[in-house]
């Protein structure tokens, strides 16, 4: 317990101010928030006044049936000025929706708690030298601890069934200057950043697909199976031993129970990234958009918007368009973005005179 518990001491030394305890209160502070308008669940614009943060969120359903993405802004998170909580959701299967907005209703309550939990250590434990790498560490363990809860959590509901049903998460804390990411599935967050002027993408996250060395030598050792279908070549899906199900796509997930046993995880992979002047802003979005647009097409698409409220549905709506263009007979898939600029825009320049001759 000692080192693990070493990494939370430095949180009181990094402005994070002791709030309400979370733990144990099923609102969690949503309730407030929401009031306050800091929360936003549906299309739309996160933009507190004072905050550096402004968040743009856009979904189209596809022609799958009902939309099975969603997502969420959480301004102040924790009741902190300097936190942002941001969540993207990729439902799949039949309960496929009910249990995307069932993590997203759970995951950032239980990390709520856990963060708390981590804060009220503080005072136990000798503060470390390196206080990045001792709050990162922290942050990992709080949403390791979190993912297994929610998971857990999802598989004892009583009236949502996950059997055959589950969800990706891709969300991402901001804490002042440093971006806490944790990726479950094949969701993906791109980073703009500049290079010599130039906007350049960052992929943040990883697209945890079973055709990955690593997911598929997991996967395989538990007895499960990785193939693609005949008519479709180059798409791997996870199988069951025995049976051709359920062919899912991805090999991290919520739910999905009935592969739990056979290498499918709900693990997030965890890191971070230090906020700098020339990252401008961060792309978070399910496969729909990633699935017909690059890195670099999304990045110039976002950055070329004058009005970054609308940011999110311009790459949307051209997410749809490629889809027309380059998937011809294939059934469109749900398409959701959030797009956080992570910086003000700079003031117009000042209006000068011209003085008449």
């Amino acid at each position: 317990m000692g080192h693990l518990s070493a990494m939370f001491k430095l949180a009181r030394s990094l402005s994070m101010k002791k709030s309400k305890n979370f733990c144990g209160d099923g609102d969690n502070g949503g309730g407030e928030a929401k009031k306050n308008e800091l929360i936003l669940r549906s299309s739309g614009c996160v933009n507190v006044a004072g905050s550096n943060n402004l968040a743009s969120l856009f979904s189209k359903r596809g022609e799958k049936g009902v939309n099975q993405d969603c997502f969420i802004v959480w301004e102040e998170f924790g009741c902190q000025e300097d936190m942002t909580f941001c969540g993207i959701f990729d439902g799949h299967g039949p309960w496929g929706h009910f249990v995307a907005k069932k993590v997203r209703e759970s995951l950032p309550s239980h990390l709520l708690c856990n963060w708390q939990e981590a804060l009220d250590l503080l005072d136990e434990i000798d503060l470390g030298s390196d206080k990045k790498l001792q709050r990162f560490n922290m942050w990992k363990h709080c949403y390791l601890k979190t993912c297994a809860a929610v998971d857990q959590e999802l598989e004892q509901h009583r009236r949502i069934d996950s059997f055959h049903s589950g969800t990706t998460a891709l969300t991402i804390v901001r804490q002042g200057e440093l971006l806490y990411i944790a990726n479950v599935g094949d969701s993906r967050a791109v980073l703009a950043t500049s290079e010599d002027g130039i906007l350049v993408p960052v992929q943040l996250t990883v697209d945890f697909k079973p055709s990955l060395p690593q997911e598929a030598e997991r996967i395989v050792e538990c007895k499960g199976r990785v193939f693609c279908l005949g008519d479709e070549p180059g798409v791997h899906r996870v199988w069951l031993p025995d049976e051709e199900s359920p062919g899912l796509a991805m090999s991290r997930a919520f739910g999905d129970y009935c592969i739990k046993d056979f290498g499918l995880i709900s693990v997030p992979e965890v890191t971070q990234r230090h906020i700098s002047s020339k990252d401008q802003f961060v792309i978070m979005a399910t496969d729909g958009v990633w699935d017909v647009v690059s890195n670099q097409e999304a990045v110039q698409i976002v950055s070329s918007v004058t009005d970054r409220s609308k940011a999110a549905k311009c790459l949307v709506k051209a997410a749809m368009k490629a889809w027309r263009r380059r998937r011809r007979g294939i059934a469109m898939d749900d398409i959701s973005a959030v797009c956080l600029f992570l910086h003000s825009p700079p003031p117009p320049p000042p209006f000068a005179a011209t003085k008449m001759g």
